[in-house]
This record gives structure tokens, sequence and C-alpha cells, in this order.
């Protein structure tokens, strides 16, 4: 049984899509408009989103984008009255993963369906809560919290310490933290990185008892537990 949401602005259309799929056995959500739909797919896990092109709001091209950059990967089907090849070519581009153009018979959407679901997971897909010791990282959530206590971090900090996290137990060189959190190809010459891992130092350990995350003199950092 999958969990799709249906983000379709045409109430009759997406009723059927709704109660086609249910009949499948998988559970079906829906949202009316490309705001309402972004939300509910970036709050809540779903494993294939259907996705009309044309929305009120937010149009869906942008919808799949948003997510995309987020660092959303759930497969999503697009359903479009453009059925070119450009049009076609525009959404796959924008991060669908298949494309349907209305209409369609819903035989055909549910082999797209099921054709989408038996794709691998990406690490990205599996890996939305990442967990060191009792800190936790809940990438989908966009919170942190360490043990019972939630910790707010600004948008850089959550970054690194989400870059740390996914590379728990090694090694990051200064370097490797320029390129993929501040994305330079050059060293600054600053202490930024410094400052940033004194602030996220600072919230997630300073009071909690053993420190996760140590310098490695002379070559970098690393998050671990040390009773792992």
């Amino acid at each position: 049984m999958l969990r799709i949401l249906v983000i379709e602005d045409d109430p009759e259309a997406a009723n059927y899509l709704v109660k086609g799929l249910s009949e499948l056995g998988h559970t079906a959500d829906k949202a009316g408009d490309g705001e309402t739909g972004l939300q509910m797919a970036l709050e809540s896990e779903y494993d294939i989103l259907i996705v009309d092109r044309m929305l009120p709001k937010r149009d869906g091209l942008s919808v799949i984008e948003e997510l995309r950059k987020s660092g959303n990967h759930t497969p999503v089907l697009i359903l479009s009255a453009l059925g070119q090849v450009d049009d076609r070519v525009t959404g796959l581009k924008a991060g669908g993963d298949d494309y349907l153009p209305k209409p369609y018979a819903f035989t055909e959407l549910q082999a797209r369906v099921e054709a989408l679901a038996r794709r691998p997971k990406t690490a990205s897909q599996i890996e939305t809560t990442y967990t060191v010791g009792d800190l936790t990282l809940d990438r989908m959530a966009h919170s942190c919290r360490r043990g019972e206590t939630e910790i707010p971090l600004q948008p850089r900090e959550f970054r690194l310490l989400e870059y740390l996290m996914q590379n728990a137990g090694q090694v990051v060189t200064r370097t490797m933290l320029l390129e993929n959190v501040w994305e330079y190809h050059f060293d600054p010459q600053t202490n930024v990185i410094d400052v940033h891992i004194s602030r996220l130092r600072g919230k997630i350990d300073k009071g909690f008892g053993a420190p996760l995350l140590h310098t490695i003199r002379g070559a970098g950092y690393t998050i671990r537990d040390a009773a792992q």
C-alpha cells in the first residue's frame, strides 16, 4: 500500500483519482492548490506525488522545484493538458519523474504509479532523519533535538550539522565544509567555519553532558557518540 498525495485543483478530477487509488488499497490525500500541496508534501512523508501542472497559487512545476531544493526526492508523476514534447521535457527537467498528458486512462496512471513505486529509493529518501547519540536531526521537519530538548538552528547551522551527521564518525575537513556547506570552491581566508562550529557546539553540546562534536587537530571536525 502506498501513501499518495494528489495535488489537483479540479475537484471532480481529484475525487476520481483519490477514489481510484483508494480502491487499489492505497492511502490518498488531496490538495486543491499548489501552496497547500507543497506544505503537505513538506510536512508529511508520501511515497508518490501526483501533481497537476497548472494549479492556483503556485503552479505544479514550481511546487516540484521547491521540493527538490529542500532535498525532498519523493517520486512525482506530473499530469497536464500540455502534452507536447517540449512540455514533457520541461516537466521532467523541473524534477518530475514521469509525465502523463491529459486525458489519460486510469489503468495507465496505475501502471505508472506502480513503476515509480518499484524504483530503488535513493539514500536521501531513506535518510530523512539522522541520529548521533541522543541528538536527532529531522530533515523533513527541519528540526533538531537533543534528548527532549528542541534546539533552534539558523539555516547555515542546520546545513552544517546536517553535513556533519551525514558523515558521522568520519573526519570532515575544512575544505569539505567550505564546498558542501558554503558552496565555496576557494578558501575565503576567514574564520567563518570556526565561528559557526563554535555556535553549533554551544547549541548541541553545552549543558548536555558528553560532547558529540569534536575538533580533530590539524584535520577538521567529526561528530560521534563515544558510546557508539
